[in-house]
């Protein structure tokens, strides 16, 4: 049987149907995009200076609302809390172009954007306000050149994709809308270097260990939840983990204590497994579990080996599931990727595939075509507080975004 490649259906597709920029509304878009890149910029930074840790996006949804709502779309505010401005098409099915909301810094972190000759600094300038702006001025672009589809769009900010918000706001989107979305595009980040097309899974687990506390005086000995979880981390980390498939862990939090001079009463960790073999990553999990039941068994031992007893000596402890994100691919020979190849063929752009884990994720596990893409510019620093943007090369990357969003939500007459 002969394997049809998305180049090759991008050949047949070309001799179908003439360039988008063919048509001088889809050519007005792409000059609005570049003539507006600075303005969209400033947007970037009005966005970013609006805290939005995980479940507290309200106050950066109701900005982006009246962004979207400008525009003319139909706007609504989903039960999650998903910003929704629609674009009918003529026919049934929609395209959801889809940007995170939501941080991975606490509330309280100060997201104030500073200028340093042409860079931008702030906590979450790139992840997400890249994606949010681009959102914006793609709307917008579209509307200016009073271009019509034959697809609905659907123009979304989404809540939850950050750590313990398990991609929430993306799976509400999708158990609703399932049996309508054609395809999916996330906006996450700047990246215009690689498309990701493939949903890297995981697992995000909390450890949990309790005991009775005391005095680190006079109740020395009694077992100690932080030593106990200590003991479980140094085992852990010790595990073996293959390169192919990449499989990765982090300890990324930790906490304990009330304390120097008391005996926790409970401590806790939260860790972060991915793998892009689901059966590498149940084992992973396996390790962790059994590495800190380890810990515990050492801790307690040692505790009765200074003679203690009792609820003096017993430790309890719980392992519990944060959130879990499933993987999937995009086929090769989908319309989605042979969008992308011929919007890179146009704007002169080379990238490559990647695995990751995004909004993409639910859709393609759900056998719902998706991919992730970057708004345009340069950036590094991603979920530090030295996060930094350039905007250089915007324009390209939003005009890339916007060339594969009407490939596949179809221009009409």
């Amino acid at each position: 049987m002969a394997v049809t490649t998305s180049a090759q259906n991008l050949e047949r597709q070309s001799a179908a149907n003439p360039p988008l920029t063919n048509d001088p509304r889809v050519s007005r878009m792409l000059k609005h995009l570049e003539e507006n890149a600075d303005a969209i910029t400033e947007e970037q930074v009005r966005i970013t200076e609006i805290p939005a840790p995980s479940f507290q996006e309200k106050e950066r949804a109701a900005y982006i609302a009246k962004l979207l709502g400008a525009t003319g779309l139909r706007l609504e505010t989903d039960a999650a809390g998903n910003v929704i401005g629609e674009q009918p098409g003529s026919k049934p099915g929609a395209v959801l172009l889809a940007a995170h909301l939501d941080t991975v810094f606490p509330a309280g972190t100060d997201v104030r954007v500073k200028r340093e000759g042409g860079r931008l600094l702030a906590p979450g300038i790139s992840d997400n306000g890249t994606g949010l702006a681009a959102l914006a001025g793609i709307a917008r672009a579209l509307r200016d050149a009073k271009i019509k589809t034959s697809y609905t769009i659907l123009f979304v900010a989404d809540v939850g994709e950050e750590g313990e918000g398990n991609l929430r706001g993306m799976r509400a989107l999708v158990e609703a809308r399932k049996k309508q979305l054609k395809y999916v595009i996330a906006l996450d980040g700047s990246a215009t270097d690689y498309v990701t097309a493939a949903a890297l899974a995981s697992r995000r687990v909390e450890v949990v260990i309790e005991g009775p506390g005391g005095h680190s005086w006079s109740d020395f000995g009694t077992v100690n939840p932080v030593h106990a979880i200590a003991r479980g981390i140094a085992r852990f980390v010790k595990a073996r983990v293959p390169e192919t498939p990449r499989t990765t862990f982090n300890v990324g939090e930790i906490e304990g204590g009330t304390s120097v001079n008391s005996i926790p009463f409970r401590a806790a960790i939260k860790v972060d497994l991915r793998s892009e073999s689901e059966t590498e990553l149940s084992q992973l999990e396996s390790t962790l579990r059994e590495s800190m039941k380890l810990g515990v068994g050492e801790e307690v031992a040692a505790a009765r080996e200074r003679g203690m007893v009792g609820g003096a000596a017993e430790l309890h402890l719980s392992v519990s599931v944060l959130g879990i994100r499933p993987g999937g691919e995009l086929s090769t020979d989908s319309p989605l990727m042979a969008a992308v190849e011929a919007a890179d063929r146009q704007l002169g752009n080379r990238s490559r595939v990647e695995r990751s884990s995004t909004d993409a994720n639910i859709p393609l596990s759900l056998g719902i075509p998706a991919i992730s893409l970057g708004g345009g510019g340069a950036s590094g620093g991603a979920h530090s507080l030295n996060e930094w943007y350039e905007p250089a090369g915007r324009a390209m990357g939003l005009k890339r975004v916007a060339l594969t969003l009407l490939a596949v939500a179809g221009v009409e007459p």
